[in-house]
């Protein structure tokens, strides 16, 4: 399958000291890197799944890919064309290849516009004048299983699997080539998650669409990915098939997290890893292995040398010392 997106040993990174502070506290370096060395592709059609603690970088990642915070190294090709290079016009077209689904469903939304100006507004900013916005918004509201009639109300009125819907909707609306969405099912009710993700399922079989999902929700990864990869401090450490991550997982890290994951089975018996201690300091980072503080198979080797690549497959590959 062709790739629709190519990320390569990407860094993002934010300065946390003045100019005047770092100098003054004798700081060479006042950044810390959010996304670090990331590499990745998502061919046409496929869904590729983000999963990792909260503060590991997801939704740094995919802002960066969506060309809203800048990348300090490696590169992002779309389609053929390098992202990080693009000007301002040729950075707006290539936003009108790709859509966001923001985290809260009903927060995304503008309380002020309607949910027919809301899944219009694209149309709007591309300035593609053409398009009959009624129209439009009558197709978009039927794709995503609401009626004509939702068009005149507006984000208070909506419910938070509808207000997903709308979200849908608009992130749809030209037609994009790649999908990122950020939490999916963040604050729906088990019922309603079931629904947006057949949802989702059916039009990108229908669309042919490309997604790139973040997600805390393991059970939904198995229901729609086609790979994952499991990122800590910015970093991914395990990169396979779903399939592979979840029945062979080879990275302490997923191991530990996939163990975590409830399992609606009260007589189910199941091996917990707990980690001990915090999550490190971005401004901090471990020496070595920077899982070792936390890791229950860490040993002092992993204290001081960074882990190798290990490639399992074509497509499974993970960085540790000692994989299970």
């Amino acid at each position: 399958m062709s790739k629709v997106l190519q990320v390569d040993n990407v860094r993002v990174r934010f300065r946390v000291k003045s100019a005047l502070e770092a100098m003054m506290q004798r700081i060479s370096d006042p950044y810390i890197d959010a996304v670090r060395d990331v590499s990745f592709a998502i061919a046409a059609g496929e869904t590729f799944t983000l999963v990792g603690e909260s503060g590991s970088g997801k939704s740094t990642l995919a802002q960066a890919v969506a060309g809203l915070l800048p990348v300090a190294e490696g590169s992002i090709n779309f389609n053929g064309e390098q992202v990080t290079a693009m000007d301002a016009t040729a950075l707006q077209a290539y936003r009108k290849q790709i859509s966001f689904m923001w985290q809260n469903p009903v927060g995304s939304l503008s309380p002020r516009l309607s949910v027919g100006s809301l899944i219009t507004e694209p149309f709007k900013i591309h300035r593609l004048s053409d398009r009959d916005l009624k129209s439009e918004c009558t197709r978009l509201l039927k794709m995503v299983g609401l009626p004509a009639e939702f068009a005149g109300r507006y984000p208070h009125q909506l419910s938070g699997g509808q207000a997903r819907r709308v979200g849908v909707a608009r992130a749809l609306a030209l037609d994009p080539k790649l999908v990122i969405a950020d939490e999916p099912t963040a604050g729906l009710d088990v019922s309603v998650q079931g629904e947006i993700l057949n949802l989702l399922n059916r039009l990108q079989r229908d669309l042919g669409v490309s997604m790139f999902v973040i997600t805390h929700n393991l059970n939904i990864v198995r229901h729609i990915s086609d790979r994952t990869a499991i990122m800590y401090l910015g970093r991914f450490v395990e990169v396979g098939p779903t399939d592979d991550i979840f029945s062979q997982p080879r990275h302490p890290y997923t191991l530990a997290l996939l163990s975590a994951n409830p399992v609606p089975d009260p007589d189910a018996n199941i091996e917990r890893i707990e980690l001990k201690g915090e999550v490190p300091s971005l401004m901090d980072r471990p020496a070595g292995c920077e899982f070792h503080t936390r890791c229950p198979f860490a040993d002092e080797g992993c204290n001081s040398t960074f882990p190798p690549l290990h490639t399992v497959s074509n497509t499974h590959t993970l960085t540790c010392h000692y994989p299970r």
